[in-house]
């Protein structure tokens, strides 16, 4: 279990738990501070207030296997390599998730300056999903999707729910955070969470 406690960076201040095998749909206006909120748990951002998961707190591990195991996505996923399969350390085992998210077998060479922005989306999403981490954080990772690709991605993100995965994924379709969300939280202005009942 991923537990936040007085969680507080810049105007937010948020106490919260994410349940294993978990998903919640974060909601809320754009600037609001939701990716703030994603990138503080993941420890990528000066942040104060207590983070454990499995009640091992953030700080008792250095800041790299923390991030393997809480896993930030951000809605522009980072490159620092020519091509897609240098971002990979095991490019052949990324590839049954390559297909499933509707991409080709052969997209190993492309150059990352040729990806669309939902090729850029749905293999940052494979990067994480590789690490097997034990907490996603998913900032808008359909943004730029075709149904048809939304659909898949959440299928997949599912599938790892089903496996224990926690997923905190913020989404401005109301009617995406109905179907992925096990609960929905909305984000205030004064940097609050609450959560919103049916």
């Amino acid at each position: 279990m991923l537990t936040v406690r007085g969680l507080r960076r810049l105007h937010l201040s948020v106490s919260f738990d994410l349940q294993d095998g978990e998903c919640v749909a974060l909601q809320g206006p754009s600037g609001v501070g939701k990716t703030l909120l994603l990138r503080s748990i993941a420890d990528l951002d000066p942040n104060e207030g207590t983070v454990k998961l499995d009640g091992t707190l953030r700080e008792a591990m250095p800041a790299p296997a923390w991030r393997t195991r809480v896993t930030y996505l951000a809605a522009e996923p980072g490159w620092w390599s020519d091509t897609v399969q240098e971002h990979f350390t095991a490019w052949d085992d990324a590839l049954p998730l390559v297909a499933r998210l509707g991409l080709p077998d052969g997209c190993g060479p492309w150059s990352i300056q040729r990806l669309s922005t939902g090729e850029r989306l749905r293999l940052g999403l494979v990067r994480a999903l590789m690490l097997r981490s034990r907490v996603l954080l998913l900032d808008e990772p359909t943004s730029a999707l075709d149904p048809a690709a939304a659909a898949a991605v959440e299928g997949v993100i599912a599938e790892r729910v089903s496996d224990g995965t926690s997923v905190l994924w913020t989404t401005h379709d109301g009617a995406q955070a109905r179907r992925v969300g096990a609960r929905i939280f909305v984000m205030r202005p004064d940097g609050r969470i609450e959560e919103n009942r049916p």
